[in-house]
């Protein structure tokens, strides 16, 4: 049969799309142009560098301050903000510029990329989502230059604070300052604009929109409650483990106002950004083992961020709570969950952990480097995250195709991607006999 794109699946169409612009992406690395040493990127460093920033993640195997041009750096930035949006997102805004109507299917794919589950409204949501991220982005930007401009020249302020800005919003990691924001460890304009960037692009264009629309926290979907309470009870819960982890640690000498601006920015981080203002490879293994249970979780459903997501856990988390003390249905906030989005956080966290499991057995037999090292890095890169020890740029070949393969199903989502290779199966007409099996 010939191969058509019409023919393609929502999900198929989505890990397609992403494909083609990570080697887009990966061709334009490997010109002379987006080095400073005029010799481009190979082919596995260039894909790699593509896919950490199309799947905005933020892994790097070469210094990005020190190896890319500004066509380099720009091309990043461009994948970033791609990647951070959605295929269809970007695919929307330019066929709003070329006056092109919205068809069904596209309707449909959108749906996919943005992870909502109703149709309707899918274009209006977009067409929030753009203005909500070119507004943020532009003010975190502006106040970003005020600061930057003290150190730098006007024209590197203005383009350190549009990347930096990009980069947090769309919780990606990438850099130009060499070592992340390591330098700005005590700088508390620096820390709460990347703070606040990381944590709206990561709760959810839905729950920004319902935030917008100044609705009442006792009216809102039951999707965005179960974002807030589990994003707040991360954060916190994040800062006060972080606080008492490392305040005799990679703290220690810090002034007590530096120390708790550290600890709050460890506890935003792991939500799939990727900066840092602590060495990561300092930390206690207890401090790296909480980061990579915040790096699996992730960020929210319709949001930049990866991780099997804030509401994936909850509906978990109040699953387990409601199989414990005896409750049939599963209920939350006055309401309760169809079967089937219990059934689809399972094979989420099943797939995700699998995933995990998989690539960082390989990664040990690979290479040389500790257990922790290496589940810190799979994890990280399925997370999207983009925080690491210090092992990525000394992984060989092979593992840096495993870690990019990691950081593309992280990004199009384990579940999406296992439907796009799959085949759907349609509903049987008849049902077979139930019978009991002894669990636990």
């Amino acid at each position: 049969m010939k191969f058509k794109m019409k023919n393609l699946t929502p999900a198929q169409y989505l890990v397609s799309g992403y494909f083609v612009i990570i080697m887009i992406g990966s061709i334009l690395l490997m010109l002379p142009i987006a080095t400073n040493d005029g010799q481009g990127l190979g082919i596995i460093d260039a894909v790699f560098t593509a896919t950490s920033a199309t799947c905005v993640t933020g892994l790097i195997v070469v210094n990005t301050k020190e190896a890319f041009t500004i066509f380099g750096s720009t091309v990043i930035m461009l994948l970033i903000q791609i990647g951070g949006l959605g295929i269809m997102s970007m695919s929307t805004l330019f066929a709003f510029v070329i006056g092109k109507k919205i068809s069904l299917k596209e309707r449909l794919i959108i749906q996919e990329d943005l992870n909502q589950y109703q149709i309707s409204g899918m274009v209006r949501l977009v067409q929030y989502l753009l203005g909500f991220t070119f507004t943020i982005e532009g003010t975190a930007a502006a106040i970003l230059f005020l600061r930057l401009s003290q150190d730098y020249s006007f024209w590197k302020a203005v383009y350190l604070s549009i990347f930096h800005s990009v980069s947090a919003f769309n919780n990606a990691g990438f850099d130009l300052f060499g070592n992340s924001l390591e330098n700005f460890a005590g700088d508390i304009t620096i820390n709460f604009v990347i703070m606040a960037l990381i944590i709206l692009g990561g709760i959810g264009f839905g729950v920004m929109l319902e935030v917008y629309n100044r609705v009442k926290f006792k009216k809102t979907t039951l999707q965005t409650k179960i974002v807030v309470i589990i994003t707040l009870i991360m954060l916190l819960v994040g800062f006060i483990l972080m606080f008492g982890l490392e305040y005799n640690n990679t703290m220690r000498g810090l002034p007590l106002l530096d120390k708790i601006l550290s600890a709050m920015f460890l506890s935003v981080t792991p939500r799939t950004a990727g900066f840092n203002t602590l060495p990561t490879g300092q930390l206690r293994q207890s401090s790296l083992f909480l980061i990579i249970v915040l790096m699996f979780i992730g960020a929210s459903p319709g949001s930049t961020g990866g991780g099997i997501k804030t509401t994936t856990f909850g509906v978990m988390m109040v699953t387990l709570k409601n199989m414990v003390t005896g409750k049939e249905d599963m209920e939350v906030y006055n309401r309760r969950f169809e079967k089937q989005i219990i059934y689809k956080a399972f094979t989420i966290t099943m797939l995700s952990a699998g995933l995990v499991v998989l690539v960082t057995t390989l990664l040990l037999i690979i290479e040389d480097f500790s257990f922790l090292d290496v589940l810190f890095e799979t994890v990280s890169a399925f997370g999207t995250v983009g925080l690491s020890t210090g092992i990525t740029g000394h992984l060989s070949d092979l593992s840096r195709v495993l870690i990019t393969i990691t950081m593309f199903a992280g990004r199009v989502g384990p579940l999406t991607l296992a439907v796009a290779i799959g085949e759907k199966q349609r509903k049987g007409t008849y049902h077979y006999p139930t019978e009991k099996v002894m669990v636990g």
